[in-house]
């Protein structure tokens, strides 16, 4: 379970309070805690999960981290005699911690933009304004890093995206959407790697497997990897 989905499924008791000096501390669970960066939802904030990451991991009484975007899953090995004691330990540990940046790989997908699959397009162009031929443009012009994989196994959550095409999750989500549909969410972009409910918008088709649980690395994304869309086809 990746923190997004800890953080979905469990209502969190708030342990710390959310400010500019301080991350956003909850347990979830007996013995997790969820850590939420302050802020502004950007790489530096990344960097530095990633970075509280590394040393967490460290711990002899920490069983597993899981980061998310902005935000940190930790589970203990044993239930804390002193939860909230333990949850200024973190804060702490958040607090010095400092940014460190992961070499990644540079990935290039090409996309087939608009055709059968691009459902919610014409959605988009009546929410931003734009014509669908610049929507395409802008989205293939970005540079985006993957933040973090989670949700379903290799899918990468993608920071970079233009505010002129933010798009909000569906309210209700598309039953059946097909594995390959490149997609927005929120200030998010990602390719889905699963045929099935989707509650984000689709834009276009992307051939590359995402996730071959066969392949020697089954996730073609990883955290700290830029992502470029290359417009293969244009199908408007």
């Amino acid at each position: 379970m990746n923190a997004l989905q800890a953080k979905t499924l469990s209502a969190p008791d708030h342990i710390s309070p959310n400010s500019d000096a301080l991350a956003q501390i909850s347990s979830i669970g007996a013995r997790a805690f969820l850590i939420e960066a302050p802020g502004t939802f950007d790489l530096p904030s990344q960097r530095r999960i990633w970075a509280l990451s590394r040393a967490l991991t460290l711990r002899e009484d920490v069983a597993e981290v899981v980061p998310g975007m902005t935000n940190l899953l930790v589970i203990l090995r044993e239930i804390p005699q002193d939860p909230t004691a333990f949850a200024f330990d973190l804060q702490t540990s958040w607090r010095q911690a400092s940014e460190v940046d992961i070499a990644g790989r540079e990935i290039e997908i090409a996309v087939t933009y608009g055709g059968e699959h691009a459902t919610d397009l014409p959605a988009l162009c009546d929410l931003s304004g734009l014509t669908d031929r610049e929507i395409v443009r802008i989205h293939s012009e970005g540079t985006y890093r993957v933040f973090a994989l989670g949700s379903a196994p290799g899918f990468g959550y993608l920071h970079g995206l233009d505010p002129r095409i933010h798009m909000p999750r569906k309210t209700v989500p598309s039953l059946n959407m097909a594995r390959g549909c490149v997609t927005i969410g929120g200030a998010q972009t990602g390719v889905a790697v699963l045929t099935g409910p989707n509650g984000w918008n689709s834009i276009g088709y992307a051939e590359l497997r995402m996730f071959d649980p066969e392949a020697e690395s089954p996730a073609v994304m990883a955290p700290g990897d830029t992502v470029r869309f290359r417009a293969e086809r244009i199908e408007l």
